[in-house]
């Protein structure tokens, strides 16, 4: 990655400053982040490595890493808008420069610290951010470090490849620290939709979006200039998003979920060729998924989600789908070079926003999104993990995914029936971790079946996710449990062995198996 940083007593290289005092603020990474001392809360630009500042966060890593090597006690509190870029997450991780993180991390250097106890962690939906930050949950927002593509005459602020949580950090910071990064396509100006409507209670009001085109703000952030204590500018490309062909397992899923998708079609629960507006999680399965809509009977789809994705391009390209709402790109190498190289086409079908709003429950019910999610496990009455491994150790967050499920019109969560080479059921007798319980799940599948559980008492919602959606070798053992539960006197509602009901999740931790 080729960076191109000015001299701070160089004149200004890039033409996307056109702000005459914004100008004068133009200077190095390494200058720019003596701005941010020791315990500082520092907001980042950057939602799924789209955005994340490609020079600043390099610098401080360095600063921070300088002052701790001399003895110095240098943290920092790091907010940011979901995951930013690995590479961003690890450098700052591995000096130890961080001492809280919120609210989602994808970095396996940021995971083993938190999970030692090394970081604090505050893992929380994504459409809460915004509003806990306002209301000073973390105390005040000292530096915002944000990547924009450009700066208008009028000081107006051009995003680049993410929204997240830009439009609050340049609110709530007290001192703000601009990237303007030339590598984004000129042509991505027009492509946002910035909303500045939302309020505190009790001041509320409706935001009015009704259809997934809808635009309700602007394509610019405001910023206070006075608050601005350095422009940096670079040239540099977002890091891509790792991004492998959908295997077998996955496949059989989507199919699964395509199936489903007919059926209420035909029930007159979907409307026909064009569904609801859809949202799905990172990653194979959900690719999976949407490259199985171009083969189906769907048209003039639209999608309303929080990141887009390789495959949304291509359905987009193709037809397929109409427009997508998000707020921010998770592309690959590939991806990013279809989208740059026809950035003037796909400005016409996709929106990015604020994740306040990508994200909002008021909207997603209004909408009645169709919600995917990825989860670790499911129990036998529906209650799903997403964030623990063995109910203790954190593997990334809840992200969006509470956002979408409790609010959407259809709420389906996807896995593998086993994990681990097949040590793991994903279907176990209780989730030592809860993140969405019973009553947001609909519907779960694998790539042994669906089950859909609307309208299903607890004793059938467990039948049939055994059946359906449990892997052969693991179904005995889940049907002698509850068969074994369901006998017991006082059973009650929701029947379970409370003496047995972690056995799957122990018998791991003692055999690295939960194959008896």
């Amino acid at each position: 990655m080729s960076l191109q940083i000015s001299d701070p007593a160089s004149p200004v290289q890039s033409s996307r400053i056109r702000h005459s005092a914004l100008q004068q603020k133009v200077t190095s990474a390494e200058e720019a982040v003596k701005a941010i001392g020791p315990g500082d809360t520092v907001a980042v630009s950057g939602f799924a490595s789209a955005g994340t500042p490609k020079a600043v966060i390099p610098a401080l890593a360095d600063r921070i890493h300088a002052a701790r090597a001399a003895g110095a006690n240098f943290t920092i509190d790091l907010l940011t808008g979901a995951s930013v870029s690995t590479e961003t997450e690890r450098m700052l991780t591995e000096i130890d420069g961080i001492a809280l993180r919120m609210p989602y991390q994808a970095e396996s250097t940021a995971r083993q610290k938190i999970n030692q106890g090394r970081m604090d962690y505050v893992d929380i939906h994504l459409s809460h951010v915004a509003q806990q930050v306002w209301e000073g949950y973390y105390g005040a927002v000292n530096v915002a470090v944000v990547e924009v593509s450009g700066i208008t005459e009028t000081g107006e602020l051009i995003p680049s490849a993410s929204v997240g949580n830009n439009k609050t950090w340049l609110d709530v910071a007290e001192k703000v620290i601009l990237e303007v990064n030339s590598w984004v396509p000129d042509a991505m100006d027009g492509i946002h939709d910035i909303y500045y409507g939302t309020a505190l209670p009790p001041h509320r009001r409706p935001i009015e979006l009704t259809d997934v085109e809808d635009r309700i703000g602007q394509p610019h952030y405001r910023v206070d200039p006075a608050k601005v204590v350095a422009v940096v500018e670079t040239n540099a490309p977002d890091s891509a998003s790792a991004l492998t062909a959908p295997d077998a397992v996955s496949e059989a899923i989507a199919a699964h979920v395509l199936d489903f998708f007919d059926h209420e079609v035909k029930c007159g629960r979907l409307p026909e060729n064009t569904l609801l507006p859809l949202q799905a999680g990172i990653g194979n399965v959900a690719n999976a998924v949407l490259g199985g809509l171009e083969r189906g009977p769907y048209r003039g789809l639209t999608c309303y989600s929080e990141v887009i994705q390789d495959g949304m391009l291509h359905l987009i390209k193709h037809g397929t789908v109409r427009f997508a709402s998000a707020t921010a790109l998770a592309l690959s190498e590939a991806g990013i070079e279809e989208l740059t190289s026809n950035i003037d086409f796909y400005r016409q079908h996709i929106r990015l926003r604020p994740q306040e709003i990508s994200n909002h429950p008021e909207v997603v019910r209004r909408l009645g999104i169709i919600a995917m999610n990825g989860m670790l496990e499911a129990d036998i009455y529906g209650n799903v993990n997403s964030t623990h491994v063995m109910g203790t150790k954190i593997m990334n967050g809840i992200g969006g995914s509470g956002d979408f499920a409790r609010n959407g019109y259809l709420s389906m969560f996807l896995s593998p029936s086993t994990a681990k080479n097949g040590a793991i059921s994903s279907i176990v007798p209780m989730t030592p971790h809860v993140d969405h319980t019973e009553h947001d799940t609909q519907v779960l599948v694998t790539e042994q079946g669906l089950a859909d559980l609307r309208g299903l008492s607890p004793r059938r919602r467990a039948r049939v996710i055994i059946e359906r959606c449990a892997h052969p070798e693991f179904r005995p053992l889940l049907t002698d449990y509850i068969e074994r539960a369901t006998a017991t006197a006082g059973a009650g509602q929701t029947p379970h062995l409370l003496g047995e009901a972690f056995s799957f999740h122990q018998r791991y931790l003692e055999s690295g198996s939960m194959r008896v």
